[in-house]
């Protein structure tokens, strides 16, 4: 099994495998390429996001700043808004579906560590999926941690570190986020 296929299968890899560092550099350029890009080129942002992103629906706008680690393994559904200086850390699948409205300053990390510090220093590494659900509102400065699902029609106060899954029609807040209403 190669480094990319245990990331993407959640186990133990080598992030410094040469074939995750080429795919690693090349999200780097596209991100950089797309940063720099007049906002009023809105044709040249969707090039760039169409040779970025693994799938994405229609009317899809993503505002500058932005930082994938392999973009490939983001999928994003039909009207997507993304605020200011977002990253996804995409060393796994991260999933958004229709009508998800995001804030500025959010992340989504999909990436982790494993808790025994002589595998850690071993540089290994593992990753879980993200999957964000459709007519969701993510807050600014929200933080989504590995494996997390967040339901249809969920509000994510803005601030929350989510921590783990937020069932279907929720309003969640805090650190870390908890369910506070039922929508």
């Amino acid at each position: 099994m190669t480094e990319k296929e245990k990331m993407l299968a959640g186990e133990l890899y080598d992030s410094s495998a040469p074939e995750l560092k080429a795919l690693l550099a090349q999200a780097r350029k596209l991100c950089e390429e797309y940063n720099r890009t007049p906002g009023d080129d809105r044709a040249r942002q969707d090039e760039l996001l169409g040779r970025l992103l693994g799938k994405r629906g229609k009317n899809v706008h993503i505002e500058p700043h932005i930082w994938f680690d392999y973009g490939f393994n983001t999928t994003v559904g039909n009207n997507f808004y993304c605020n200011h200086d977002c990253v996804f850390l995409d060393c796994n699948k991260i999933t958004f579906g229709d009508n998800v409205l995001i804030g500025p300053q959010c992340g989504f990390y999909a990436a982790t560590h494993p808790v025994d510090p002589a595998v850690r220093l071993r540089g290994l590494e593992y990753a879980q999926p993200i999957q964000i659900g459709n007519n969701v509102w993510i807050g600014g400065g929200v933080k989504v941690l590995p494996g997390v699902t967040i339901g249809d029609n969920c509000v994510i106060g803005g601030g929350s570190v989510v921590t783990c899954d937020i069932p279907a029609n929720c309003v969640a807040v805090g650190v870390p986020a908890k369910v506070i209403k039922q929508l």
